[in-house]
C-alpha cells in the first residue's frame, strides 16, 4: 500500500481535532464532572466534528445511498446511529410510514428533528420517533417501538463500525427487531480483503476509535451479515469507482430476512 494512502487519514484527523477540541474543552471547564464521564465527552467532542464532516460524508455516499435506499425502503424504518438524519434525503414519504432515528448522542437530535420536519415526519403526526439509545439497547428499543418485530427496514449507515459488541448485536437486531420478511440495508466502511491494506486498518483504528467515538476501521461487517442463517435474499456490492487501496473500503448490502 502506498504510503500516501496509508497516512491520508491524517488530514480529517487534524481537522476534527482542530474542530472540536476547543469546543469540548470549554464544556469541560464549564461542567468539571464530565471528567468522570468520559463518554460523554467522546460525544460532545463528535458532536462537534459531525458538524464538519457530516454533509460531505453524506455527499460522498450519495449515489450509492439514491440506489440502495429509496428503492427498499419501506414501512417502518429504523436508521441505525442517525446522526444528523441524513438518511431521510433518501427515503419516499409514498412508503415509509415512520421513521425511527436511533442515535445515543441527545446532541444530534435537534438536527434530526429539524431535517425530518422538513420531510414530512413529525413526533406529532407520530410519523417520527427519535430515540436515545445504542444498537445494543435491544429491550429499550423494542419497548419503544411496542413490541418485538416492529421495523419493515433496518438500514445501517456508517454505523455499525462504533456499536460495541457488533457481532451479537447486529444477530439481536436482526432476530429480534426486524419483522420477518423485513429488509436490512447497509453501507459500511469495512475491513479489506487486501493484507496489506488490513494492516494499516488495524495499526490506524486505536488512535481512530479514540478521536471519533469508537469508530473502527478493522470490522469485517458484510461477512458478519452474510454468514447469518436468516436471509431469502442476498446481495453485496461494492462501491463504484472506489480504489482499493483505499483505508475507508466500502461495501453495501441488501438482505431479506425469511418470512416465518
Amino acid at each position: 500500500m502506498k504510503l500516501s494512502a496509508a497516512f491520508s487519514l491524517l488530514t480529517d484527523l487534524r481537522l476534527a481535532i482542530g474542530t472540536a477540541f476547543m469546543p469540548t474543552l470549554s464544556a469541560l471547564w464549564t461542567s468539571p464532572s464530565l471528567l468522570w464521564h468520559p463518554r460523554e465527552i467522546s460525544r460532545i467532542f463528535m458532536a462537534h466534528v459531525w458538524k464538519l464532516f457530516g454533509n460531505g460524508v453524506d455527499e460522498g455516499g450519495r449515489p450509492v445511498k439514491q440506489t440502495l435506499i429509496p428503492a427498499n425502503a419501506y414501512g417502518v424504518v429504523l436508521d441505525l446511529g442517525a446522526g444528523h438524519g441524513h438518511t431521510l434525503y433518501y427515503l419516499d414519504p409514498s412508503k415509509v410510514t415512520k421513521y425511527v432515528a436511533l442515535e445515543p448522542n441527545q446532541l444530534m437530535h435537534d438536527e434530526i428533528r429539524t431535517l425530518a420536519a422538513t420531510k414530512g415526519f413529525t413526533e406529532e403526526a407520530g410519523t417520527l420517533l427519535l430515540l436515545p439509545y445504542g444498537a445494543e439497547d435491544i429491550a429499550l428499543i423494542n419497548s419503544a417501538l411496542g413490541g418485538p418485530h416492529s421495523v419493515d427496514t433496518l438500514i445501517s449507515i456508517l454505523t455499525i463500525c462504533s456499536i460495541p459488541e457488533p457481532e451479537r448485536t447486529l444477530s439481536a437486531l436482526v432476530h429480534d427487531v426486524l419483522k420477518p420478511g423485513g429488509t436490512l440495508l447497509f453501507y459500511e466502511h469495512v475491513l479489506s480483503h487486501r493484507p496489506d491494506v488490513a494492516w494499516w486498518q488495524r495499526f490506524w483504528t486505536p488512535l481512530w476509535a479514540r478521536a471519533f467515538d469508537g469508530c473502527r476501521l478493522d470490522r469485517p461487517t458484510h461477512i458478519w451479515v452474510e454468514k447469518m442463517d436468516i436471509w431469502t435474499e442476498s446481495k453485496v456490492w461494492g462501491k463504484e469507482g472506489e480504489e482499493e487501496e483505499h483505508l475507508f473500503w466500502h461495501r453495501v448490502g441488501r438482505f431479506v430476512k425469511k418470512a416465518e
